[in-house]
């Protein structure tokens, strides 16, 4: 399953209490110029075959097609310059497209 930084699991407890949400779904979808793109969202519903981890007032939520994919990842919270964001690193990639959207295993 993917791993979370500290700092991840701080922003995404803070957006949890913030937004009255609890599930975090992670994972892939196939689009992109690549092959996939990664998805970050709340989860509205919660499937037979999810993994799910908990992480105290929130859980992350992988479907079990992503998780082979992200066996690897880490889901970290960066800040660059004024921009602040969710960004998973994998070593699994192959590639990625130029604009930065999808990428390829």
């Amino acid at each position: 399953m993917i791993r979370l930084t500290d700092a991840a699991i701080s922003q995404a407890s803070k957006k949890a209490t913030a937004e009255g949400k609890q599930f975090i779904r992670v994972g892939l979808v196939p689009g992109g110029c690549t092959g996939f793109e990664y998805i970050f969202e709340w989860a509205e519903e919660i499937n037979n075959n999810d993994h799910i981890e908990s992480y105290g007032n929130f859980k992350v939520v992988v479907d079990s097609y992503s998780k082979p994919y992200l066996t690897q990842a880490t889901l970290d919270f960066v800040k660059e310059g004024l921009n602040e964001q969710f960004k998973i690193m994998n070593p699994a990639e192959k590639a990625s497209c130029g604009c930065g959207i999808s990428v390829q295993f």
